[in-house]
């Protein structure tokens, strides 16, 4: 469980829009402080987490704090405008296609190839499945758990410049909105919160999914504070799904259920 999503993506974006401040030549410097600065929070959280055994919940939402601190340090809180350069990379189009979907298409090959063809994502998967297990093994049970946050963060920076490149002047805070449907669409996709079984590409179908549901939400004309519940409906669903015996349930409520013969007989 990571709780720094927000954090991490708003900071992300702050530093590649205040850095250069509209000055494209300054851009790639700022990217790359973006990516220090998110291997430096994963880092964090594995050492909270892996090294010293705390919750994982209650480490992320600090190291999220720590972000969103920085995230003020920098930029006070105030928006800048995008530099051209992002703008035209991050949100421009290729042959009619969004340059934002090529970049996420690229990252889905990539963690899709480390966690399902690679012995590291075997082993990383071990080790959520069982920990004792991946142990008892001979696996690197604390260093492998703290690399899965650093490679989370530097998703959520590349989520960040991305999010700074297709908006023209993004707010200090635009991770936030990330942060329920980022757990939802984990949990559709069918990944267990319980660890040591992952999917991603279904992750994304998901995503997709949850961003068309709340969109056909807005059409609608409904309020837009009913989109966070959609979310949080969505993520109930999606862990009842998952965590639920359902056929113990109906089961249990036929069981219940008189018969036709029971209630002539009554």
């Amino acid at each position: 469980m990571d709780l720094s999503v927000a954090g991490g993506i708003s900071l992300s974006l702050i530093i590649v829009t205040h850095i250069p401040d509209g000055d494209s030549s300054k851009l790639l410097p700022a990217i790359l402080l973006a990516i220090v600065f998110a291997v430096g929070a994963g880092l964090l959280n594995g050492v909270l987490i892996g090294g010293l055994g705390l919750n994982a919940i209650i480490a992320t939402l600090g190291t999220n704090a720590v972000l969103y601190g920085i995230n003020l340090g920098i930029s006070g809180g105030r928006p800048r405008i995008t530099t051209h350069a992002l703008g035209s990379v991050a949100g421009g189009s290729t042959a009619g296609v969004p340059n934002s979907i090529f970049f996420a298409a690229v990252a889905l090959a990539v963690v899709s190839a480390i966690v399902k063809r690679t012995v590291s994502g075997r082993r990383f998967e071990a080790i959520g499945a069982n920990r004792e297990a991946a142990r008892a093994a001979g696996l690197r049970v604390r260093t492998v758990q703290s690399l899965g946050y650093v490679w989370a963060q530097l998703l959520y920076c590349l989520a960040g410049v991305l999010i700074a490149g297709i908006t023209a002047q993004p707010t200090a805070y635009a991770g936030d909105t990330f942060l329920l449907p980022s757990i939802a669409v984990v949990v559709l996709g069918g990944t267990s919160l319980l660890g040591g079984r992952g999917y991603p590409l279904p992750t994304v179908i998901a995503a997709i999914f949850l961003q068309q549901l709340i969109q056909l939400v807005s059409v609608l004309g409904v309020s837009p504070a009913i989109s966070p519940l959609v979310q949080a409906a969505a993520l109930a669903i999606g862990i009842s799904l998952y965590t639920l015996d359902w056929p113990a349930i109906v089961r249990s409520v036929v069981r219940r259920s008189p018969t036709p013969a029971q209630g002539q007989t009554a």
